[in-house]
């Protein structure tokens, strides 16, 4: 058999930590860092007779997400005691959900390799976080900082058949929750986890093979080769005869490897059970409606209206809404400028190359969408050329000052005097006989040659257009 007589079966769990100020059930920070247990108190360290609350906020911002991943958000959900007993969680328990989750039946799309791709969302509910194992050599301690910080766990069907289709899939809904505003979506602080449930089966088969789950992943790269590594493995394990255990591994990125970590409890060694100390959670139709109401354009509708209003490539379009905050900017500018397409080019190359290397955000940039709208008209206009327009934006980026104030104190309008531009043209003509004579003779990449020493002459100042006329015919005659 050959590996394309097989195919995966793929599911991803995303844990999304829920960026509201205080815990799940107390009012600790659930701000990422401080000093070791700095954020705990006797309801996220488990002492006897401390008793949760709510968080109306994390409640809130699990409703919108769930719109956003268009699911049905039920009027009546239940928080449940999943049992489990490590360090990073002293009650010996974890508050979630279980059979009355708060949003089910939803699914994302998104676009692979141009084609559009559907997965359903079984379900999103609500829990906590556990705490953190720091390992030092004998020692483990634990860090309960973490411990209580509101999660959305969002569980997708196993509807995915390839390590990019995964990948991708992660990328959407941590674009989706970045345009929400309710996470960060930071993989290397934890912010947003992500679990591969992985099999393969032969091609044709209805039934699913046995399912290997791939713990705590924390990137997009290491998603799509932990899964491609692990369905190598287990189609090896076929091949050979070799059993394949339903268990938790772990994926070494050094080693390009996943390992046993242990092996993958049942639903009833979890013991669930509803959670004695607090309510269900029940709904008024009118919060979830406000709540969508107050939703956002999401990344996919966003890309696919710039391609119909804008005109844009699929390209373009797809790289600009990546964040909402570079989508905002980049309408911002179209605006101001009138040219959607010019707009589209400075954003995704001389803005998003600084930014990048600076590390900000794009509402964090000197340059303002004003500014940049407004040089992208002076190249409209044939104040500046492109060539010096650059050299203004690097000028806007370093002073945070307009186009305008710089163009005029470093005396950069435009050349478009075409005697002016005319009597420079000679002047290189006559200094280059020779090669006048190669261009007349048929060597005609010369013409190139020619304009760089006008453009050089003026200091790049000169119309590119006027030069381009002026020296044609001059070199007919």
């Amino acid at each position: 058999m050959s590996f394309n007589d097989y195919e995966a079966v793929i599911g991803l769990e995303i844990h999304v930590q829920l960026q509201t100020k205080s815990k799940m059930f107390c009012s600790d920070s659930a701000a990422f860092g401080g000093a070791d247990n700095e954020h705990t108190c006797p309801v996220c360290a488990g002492l006897p007779g401390a008793l949760p609350v709510v968080n109306e906020k994390a409640l809130e911002y699990s409703i919108k997400t769930g719109l956003a991943l268009n699911c049905e958000i039920n009027p009546r959900s239940v928080f449940a005691r999943k049992q489990y007993f490590y360090p990073d969680l002293p009650k010996g328990y974890q508050i979630s959900q279980y059979d009355k989750p708060l949003c089910t039946n939803g699914y994302v799309e998104f676009i692979l390799d141009g084609e559009r791709k559907r997965v359903n969302i079984q379900r999103a509910h609500m829990e906590e976080d556990a705490g953190k194992s720091l390992h030092h050599g004998d020692y483990t301690l634990i860090d309960l900082n973490r411990a209580g910080v509101p999660l959305l766990e969002i569980v997708s069907g196993p509807d995915m058949r390839t390590p990019a289709e995964a990948a991708e899939y992660a990328r959407t809904v941590r674009r989706i929750v970045r345009y929400l505003g309710v996470c960060d979506g930071n993989l290397e602080e934890g912010s947003m986890r992500c679990d591969c449930n992985v099999s393969v089966r032969k091609r044709g088969e209805s039934r699913l093979g046995t399912k290997v789950e791939i713990k705590n992943i924390n990137s997009f790269r290491f998603i799509e080769k932990a899964v491609e590594y692990e369905i190598h493995r287990q189609i090896d394990c076929l091949e050979s005869g070799d059993p394949i255990f339903q268990e938790t591994r772990l994926y070494d990125p050094d080693k390009n490897r996943t390992f046993t970590m242990r092996s993958k409890e049942e639903v009833q060694d979890y013991r669930y059970f509803p959670e004695p100390d607090l309510l269900a959670v029940e709904l008024k139709e009118e919060w979830i409606q406000k709540i969508k109401a107050g939703l956002p354009e999401l990344p996919l509708a966003r890309a696919e209206r710039f391609i119909e209003q804008y005109k844009l490539p699929t390209y373009d379009a797809f790289i600009l809404t990546q964040e909402k905050d570079l989508a905002d900017y980049f309408e911002d500018v179209a605006r101001v400028c009138g040219n959607p397409k010019a707009a589209s080019n400075w954003v995704m190359t001389e803005f998003m190359r600084e930014l990048n290397e600076a590390k900000k955000e794009p509402g964090e940039a000197p340059v303002t969408a004003a500014n940049l709208g407004q040089l992208i008209s002076m190249i409209e206009k044939g104040t500046i050329s492109g060539r010096i327009a650059k050299s203004v934006f690097s000028e806007m980026w370093a002073s945070g000052k307009d186009p305008e104030t710089i163009v005029k104190e470093k005396g950069l309008t435009q050349v478009t005097d075409t005697g002016a531009i005319a009597k420079i043209i000679d002047d290189v003509l006559a200094a280059h006989p020779s090669a006048v004579e190669e261009y007349k003779a048929g060597k005609e990449k010369l013409f190139g040659f020619f304009v760089g020493q006008v453009m050089k002459a003026t200091k790049g100042q000169a119309n590119p257009a006027v030069v381009n006329n002026l020296l044609k015919e001059k070199l007919k005659s």
